[in-house]
Formats: C-alpha cells, structure tokens, sequence
C-alpha cells in the first residue's frame, strides 16, 4: 500500500497519510482477484472527517485502459464498506486498486488496511463472530455494557440474541398451543428460560471483555504511584505539561487563562490546574479579550491555533488582537505559559 499523493508516515499497524496542498490523499495498492468472487470493498480508516469526498478507484483486464470509479461514504471517521457487484465496471479480474480522499481537512488519516470480501454466507457469520469476540477498550459510553464501533454495519449480539430469544419464544408458545390446546402459567417458566438464556449469551460476552480489560488495566496502573498513572493515562503529555505550569504558579489564587482547540484539552487542563481559578470557554475555546485578561494573569496554550509570540519585544498576540506584554514561562510541545506583564 502507497500513498501516490499526500505526506506519508509509516507507523507499526497503519499508515498515517496528511493531505497535500489541495487536500487530497490517494492510497493505492496492486490487487489480483476476479471481481465476481468479491463483491464487497471495505477500508479500514480512522480520523475521517465526514465531509470529505471519498471514492474508490481500480482498472480490471476486461478494459485496463479505463479506470472505474465509485463514491464511498463517510460517517463516524470511518468508510462504509461499499458493494460493487452492480457495478457496471466490477467486471474480470481486478489488477488495482486505490482510494481518494479530498476535502478541507489537514489532520493526517491512518489508514490500516483494505479488504475485498466474497460475503458468502460463511465469511459472514465469520465476521460477525470476530466481532463480538475482539476486545472493545473501554470507551466513554462503555462502562455499563458494549458499545458498537462506528464503521460497523452489523448487527449487535444482544440484538441477535434478542431476535433469537423471540422466535425461540414464538415456536415453544406454538408447541405448547399444539400440544395443550391452551395457554396457562405453566408457560411463563419457559418463555422465562428463553429470554434468561438470552440475556445470559449477551452478558457474558461483556463479562468476558470487562475480564480482559481488568487485566489491561492493571498492567498499565498497577503498582504506579498516582502521579505515574496520571503520566500513563492517555492525556499523560496534557497532565505532563500542567505539572510543569504548576510548579511556575505562585500560590492559589492566581487566575490563569486556559485556551486549547479541543474542548477535552480546555476541561482537562483546567481540573489539572484547580483550586487555582481558572477560567476557560466551554464551548468556542476563544481567549478573552486584551483588556479583560489583566496584569499578573496567566495564559496557557495548549494546541491551540492563533497565538503568536515575539521573544525578542516579548509581546503576545491572540486571534489577531492587539498584542500585550507578557512573559514566556514554560514551553512544550504545541503549549506554552504566558505570564501577563
């Protein structure tokens, strides 16, 4: 897999690709399948922004003069997996193949690999199989139960035991009628033991990923003090960086400004910075204006576009504001502490 247009960087699983100067990214890849033995394209890709134009290229030996195209759709970071069997070009024997993607993004897109499927009924059953079966990290909406990945188009194993359980429910009732001529309370016990089975399959399915994620999650806390699981955690360059600001304060109760693109940035940030008072913009991530931000304040940058800083007058400018005089504190890595004179 190469990357014909867009700033590549190779990494250990994926292929994380930024776009070129018009935004665009083409990944192509020399394939050797018969077309009619693999109806289905899917792409394996994250940090897709869902207004980008997405299309899927490839050329076959029926007329290798012609490149065929057919549009993708993203949605949740993610392309949906496409089906060409309709295709008028899905013909012969596919001898490549390549993605498009353009749009005003900038951030790169991994890119980890590309499958063509035949979706007999086999592999089907296959795949769903290896999805309710890999290991689903803890999410922000996970803690009570599985969350269903974004680019998946699957149906959920509790939605399958549920559909399962009914017509379970739905033959044993007919059986009892055919066997009975009637309904009575001694039913209940088995349509009980249907939906119970049921919600057994489905709850140990999230009992076994809650196991691997008990095990996950000690290797990567246990035995740390709480600072090193803060510098373990997944915003440990954030906790990091504030740890830094910290120890340049004075004490409580300085007012210190926090301004970050990411909303996550700017909340975090500041519960790393409390009880000192902090304020930052929830929403927009704006930094106050010039006369609001007074003498002694503090400003933290962290990933946070529209900052400049002239070292030599030592003069801050935001969001092409008048600049004031301020002092750089501490730098790192796209973030920095800014002490107003």
């Amino acid at each position: 897999m190469t990357a014909a247009r867009g700033k590549a960087q190779p990494r250990p699983d994926a292929l994380a690709i930024g776009p070129d100067a018009t935004g665009t990214i083409v990944v192509s890849l020399n394939t050797t399948f018969r077309a009619r033995d693999y109806p289905v394209i899917a792409w394996d890709l994250s940090a897709v922004p869902d207004d980008v134009e997405a299309t899927v290229l490839w050329y076959s030996d029926i007329d290798s003069s012609r490149v065929f195209r057919h549009a993708l759709v993203a949605e949740g970071g993610h392309l949906a997996p496409v089906g060409l069997a309709r295709d008028p070009g899905w013909l012969g024997r596919i001898g490549g193949l390549a993605l498009v993607l353009h749009g005003s993004f900038t951030e790169p897109i991994v890119v980890r690999s590309a499958a063509a499927k035949p979706m007999s009924a086999v592999q089907v059953v296959g795949e769903r199989l290896r999805e309710w079966l890999q290991f689903e990290p803890w999410s922000g909406a996970s803690i009570n139960g599985r969350v269903e990945r974004a680019e998946s188009e699957s149906l959920s194993l509790p939605a399958v035991a549920a559909a399962f359980a009914a017509v379970a429910a739905l033959l044993y009732a007919g059986l009892w009628w055919w066997k009975t001529r009637g309904f009575g309370p001694a039913i209940l016990g088995g349509l009980g033991a249907v939906f119970v089975a049921a919600w057994f399959v489905a709850d140990a399915n999230w009992q076994w990923n809650l196991a691997r994620q008990a095990s996950l999650t000690r290797g990567l806390y246990g035995g740390k003090t709480w600072e090193e699981r803060h510098r373990a955690a997944e915003d440990g360059a954030l906790f990091a960086f504030m740890d830094r600001v910290r120890d340049k304060l004075p004490p409580p109760p300085a007012r210190v400004f926090i301004a970050a693109d990411l909303p996550y940035f700017r909340a975090r940030g500041a519960y790393h910075l409390y009880p000192y008072d902090v304020y930052y913009d929830p929403s927009t991530g704006t930094i106050p204006a010039p006369g609001v931000i007074h003498k002694d304040d503090y400003v933290v940058v962290y990933q946070r576009r529209g900052v400049q800083y002239d070292a030599s007058e030592r003069r801050l400018r935001w969001d092409g504001n008048a600049p004031v005089d301020a002092d750089l504190v501490v730098t790192g890595a796209g973030a920095a502490l800014f002490h107003i004179r």
